[in-house]
């Protein structure tokens, strides 16, 4: 009984880990870098005992890490009581494996501590399937030389989730669990452009919300809609994406679209399994660009999301960028972005700067739209009534020759319609 209990209390002991990352040259932001990897791997819920950087010229192919460096990190685990080491960049199968059997510790890389992190936060359907085809795919290149082994990693980061039960089996087994989650997750994306087609059809303009993990997304879409979104000061507090309706001061409705948060070195897996759901910024009107305002390193934070944008092909789409956390800024600060078709200062906290946000979005709103200024015939009445429906009715005067309308109209709707 006795042995039963030390194996249930080693299993919920918190797994102690030293970061190491890899400095190319002088201009690396590694220390940065391993900030936030500290902060990933206590929102996974380890603890962050020590950190190594070494300058190299190059990650070395075979142990990430220098020999030295190992016998230093080694020594270092040793004295710290150390359970298990994360590397701060994806490591290949050849390297993870030689630096667990020089080391004699659990080895991660960041893109473990991501995926376990995701596999927490997982609620929805989709989200569930997502994250575990993201698993599967990390893990198949894996299995190559290790075979059962994989069985030895134990519990702890990396090992939750709707994955874990598939770490023991072959290869085959997992290439045919990646197919059945690409046919559930194809049901799933239809499902999302029939809404999609349907915004469309109905006319109703989308402002997409994107930005760096914890830059304060959901605050934002909770403090304009009241959508009940998961606030939290952790890396990823939300991962599966909400969309709620707002009305602007004009009347004029608008659906805002809360993304997963971005942030640097994220795995590749991750954006092919979650493409469908960041793809809603592709289709969006606006980018609301949130930034961490308060955030030391904002422009590479910004510098990561535009570059994410690319990835995914979303351009040509008119951006805001919303300063988000003045609360916290003692000092003025110059804050640019010349990516960006306006900017706009707030707090999604204290809802300072929020008036001056919706404003931006109906400005820019209106500008994709053709000012109407003409009198209908009674007999054509029903014309107005598609102004109503799709633009913004400004004026409505009747008069002993017809209606007077002055309106902002949809230039499609205009042409089909009223041209």
């Amino acid at each position: 009984m006795s042995d039963l209990i030390d194996i249930q209390a080693e299993r919920e002991r918190q797994e102690r880990v030293i970061l190491v990352g890899v400095a190319v040259n002088a201009y690396d932001d590694t220390e940065e870098s391993l900030d936030e990897l500290a902060d990933l791997v206590s929102t996974a819920g380890a603890a962050t005992v020590g950190r190594t950087i070494q300058n190299r010229e190059n990650v070395h192919p075979g142990t990430y890490i220098g020999k030295g460096k190992i016998d230093e990190v080694a020594a270092l685990a040793a004295e710290l009581d150390a359970t298990g080491i994360v590397c701060d960049d994806e490591l290949s199968p050849a390297q993870m494996r030689n630096l667990e059997d020089a080391l004699a510790l659990k080895v991660m890389d960041r893109t473990m501590v991501i995926l376990d992190i995701f596999a927490q936060r997982a609620s929805t359907r989709e989200g569930k399937i997502q994250v575990e085809l993201a698993q599967l795919r990390y893990r198949s290149t894996r299995l190559i030389g290790k075979g059962s082994e994989l069985s030895r990693l134990g519990g702890g980061i990396g090992t939750r989730g709707p994955g874990e039960k598939k770490l023991e089996v072959d290869r085959r087994v997992i290439r045919e669990r990646i197919s059945q989650l690409k046919k559930e997750l194809a049901d799933v994306v239809s499902t999302r452009e029939t809404t999609r087609a349907l915004r469309e059809k109905n006319r109703i303009p989308v402002a997409a919300i994107v930005g760096y993990t914890n830059a304060g997304k959901s605050t934002l879409l909770n403090y304009l809609t009241g959508a009940g979104v998961l606030e939290e000061d952790k890396l990823f507090a939300t991962l599966d994406p909400t969309t709620r309706g707002l009305t602007l001061a004009s009347g004029q409705k608008v659906l805002l679209t809360d993304t997963v948060g971005f942030i640097r070195k994220l795995p590749h897996h991750l954006i092919d399994a979650f493409r469908s759901t960041l793809e809603e910024a592709k289709y969006a009107d606006i980018i609301l660009h949130v930034v961490d305002s308060a955030s030391p390193v904002l422009e590479q934070q910004m510098y990561v999301v535009y570059e994410t944008l690319k990835q995914l092909d979303i351009k040509e789409k008119p951006i805001i960028t919303v300063w988000n956390k003045q609360d916290l800024l003692t000092d003025a600060q110059t804050l640019r972005d010349f990516k960006a078709d306006k900017t706009v200062k707030i707090s999604a906290r204290t809802g300072e700067g929020t008036e001056e946000l919706l404003a931006a979005i109906e400005e820019i709103l209106r500008a994709s739209k053709i000012f109407v200024q003409r009198t209908f015939p009674y007999e054509k009445a029903g014309d107005i009534q598609m102004i109503r429906k799709y633009g913004q009715l400004l004026t409505e005067e009747y008069r002993e020759d017809g209606i007077f309308v002055e309106a902002y109209v949809p230039r499609d709707v205009f042409q089909k319609y009223l041209f």
